[in-house]
Order: C-alpha cells, then structure tokens, then sequence
C-alpha cells in the first residue's frame, strides 16, 4: 500500500468515527431540544456556545486551531438547526406568494425549514425581528440589474444581522395564458428588476413593461385576468402552480444573470477564519477618509470584495457604504480601528459564510 492509499485509508476510518459520534451528538440535542420545549427556553445560549469554543480550541495543535474553531461553530449551527426543526419547523421569511424566485432560493438553502412568503421586503425583514420567523432570505444585488435599494435600506434602518450569502442562477420566462401565442402578447407584467432583466426582449417585440410587486404575484394576476394579450415574466415553476404556458424561455438580457440573496436572523455570527465581514460605514467628510477606512480594511488581513455608495438618508450629501471583505480572522481590531475614522458604522455580517443552494 502506497503512501497515498494509507492516508485515504486513514481518513476513512477517521469519518467512519466521526460518523458514530456525530449521531451520538445529535441524540444528545434532541435531548436537549425536549428540555427546552417543555420550559420555553431559547435555542440560542450564547453562554454555553462561548464555553465549547474555549474548552475545545485548544484541544488541536496551533496549525489546525482556526480550522477546528471553524468546524466547532458548523457544528453548532446543525445542532441549532435541528433544534429548531424538532421544537417546530425554522420558518423562514421571503417576499412574494410561491414561485417567487426568493422563495426558491429560501427552500434550497433551507430545505428543513417552512417557507413563508409575505406582501414585500420589508414585511419578510418585520417578521423576522418580531420572531415569527427565525429567518429571512431576501435579494440584495442581481448581475444585471444591480443592487437591490428597498433591502439595501432595510440593511441601514433594521436591526438584523446577515449571517449568510447565496448566489441563484436566475432564467426568465415569459408565460401567457394557455393557447396564447407571442404575436399576440401586448403587455408584460413582472417584478421591476426582472423587466430591467430583459429589456432586451421587450424592445425587440414591442412589449409594454407593467410594474407587479412580485414575478409570482405577476404570474398569478395574468392566470386570474384571462387576458391572452398579457403575459409574465417568472421562473419555470411558477408558470406549472398558476397553469400557464411557457412561451419564451431564457428571456433574460444575459446568460449569466444571477441574484445574490442574504439571509437576515436576529442572531449574529460569530467570527471564522475566511468568513465575509459585511459593513456599513460613512466616514468623515475630509480629505482621503474614505482611503483611509479601505487601508484599515485590507491592512486587518480583509480582501475588500464589494464596496457600494448611497445616499445616507440621515444626512442630505453625505454617502454610505456597503462594503463585503473576507478572509480576515480579528476583525474586532479592524472594527476597533476603523470606528475612528467613520461617523458611522455597523457591522452588518460577521463570520458570513457562502450557502450552496
């Protein structure tokens, strides 16, 4: 046996161990999500989770420390995840009725939890800090329409944290009442960012542009209408549950067109090793301030990977900034830091990490 062989070979035995244990771990949990139910406690005990991280951190040697530090804190997040789905069900927040694109991407990231749609962004993002749901998955940027304003705002003004970042590929369709043929099309209904998504397409065919709130909600008001001159842009799925025809496919101005959601809680992520750092910060109005707050950024060992400018609705003139940076380990030093060089600043998002959906 080569020595290749008897690493994989090793590690093998290592995962047949640690599958045993991780059960035992869970049975564990279950007990303790029992306990919990029948006393009305949270999920969250941020006490007992500080207590592992240091009992444990020191258990590995100094190389492999960030990275069993980083395995701990997944595994508390399974733990509390599967607390939430045996005392209940995680509910998690999106904008829109079902086909919604947001509420595909809250079922992919969530598979385990029961998806609510509501009115709009900002009634998801409500219901997440009163606690009727524990989450919420909400659109911040697409590839081709840019960013998201109203969740932008939500992310100034609201109180929750991101604690995680998806990227969904998102195809556009154009759906239309069975037996309707695209000649006949006059009118297009969608979501304001899908019809910027394609306007491509609505200029090569003439289409008139109708503001819906939602591409779901536009779907089921041209289903409703009986209008075989009107149609809606919205995913596949959508044309199957409101009994449309898809009559155009892959609409979409570009092939790469994707929408990155975060995903908003009450809770904040601890801090990781490689983990994204989310910020919000308006400097001082004075000469290199904004050169200033970067440098501190990168120079805490942070690659700045978004930086994004708006209106600071507090001060007419004055910008804010959205910014993401990853792959620092102490951003409280570089929080420390930078806090002297802003007039604002709140860290949105520590420890991020990406989803796979």
């Amino acid at each position: 046996m080569d020595e290749l062989a008897r690493a994989r070979e090793s590690i093998n035995e290592a995962d047949s161990g640690m599958a045993a244990l991780f059960e035992r771990r869970m049975k564990a949990v279950r007990e303790i999500a029992a306990w919990k139910q029948e006393r009305g406690l949270p999920i969250l005990d941020e006490d007992r989770e500080r207590a592992v991280l240091e009992r444990n951190s020191s258990l590995v040697g100094e190389e492999l420390r960030p990275y069993y530090v980083s395995f701990l804190r997944a595994l508390m997040d399974l733990s509390k995840e599967y607390q939430r789905r045996l005392i209940g069900g995680a509910r998690v927040a999106y904008a829109g009725v079902e086909g919604a694109f947001a509420g595909i991407a809250a079922r992919r990231a969530f598979p385990y939890a029961r998806a609510l749609g509501f009115a709009d962004f900002a009634a998801a993002y409500r219901a997440v800090e009163a606690g009727e749901c524990e989450r919420a998955v909400l659109p911040i940027e697409n590839s081709c329409a840019g960013p998201v304003d109203q969740v932008m705002g939500l992310m100034f003004e609201g109180s929750l944290r991101v604690t995680g970042i998806c990227v969904l590929p998102v195809v556009q369709n154009l759906l239309a009442l069975p037996g309707a043929a695209l000649s006949g099309i006059r009118t297009v209904y969608s979501h304001p960012l899908a019809l910027r998504q394609c306007e491509g397409f609505l200029w090569r065919n003439a289409l008139q542009a109708v503001p819906e709130g939602n591409t779901a909600v536009a779907a089921r008001r041209v289903a409703e209408m009986g209008d075989m001159s009107a149609a809606a842009i919205a995913s596949e799925e959508t044309a199957a549950l409101y009994g449309l025809n898809i009559l155009a496919r892959g609409v979409n101005d570009s092939a790469a067109n994707a929408t990155r959601f975060a995903v908003f809680s009450r809770e904040d992520s601890p801090a990781s090793e490689g983990g994204r750092c989310v910020l919000l910060f308006a400097v001082r109005d004075e000469a290199g301030a904004l050169a200033r707050a970067i440098n501190i950024i990168s120079g805490h060992g942070f690659n700045l990977k978004i930086l994004r400018g708006r209106p600071d609705p507090d001060c007419a003139g004055r910008c804010v900034f959205y910014a993401e940076a990853e792959g620092g380990a102490r951003d409280e030093e570089m929080l420390e830091e930078l806090s002297a060089q802003c007039e604002r600043l709140r860290a949105v998002g520590r420890g991020v990490r990406e989803l796979e959906l």
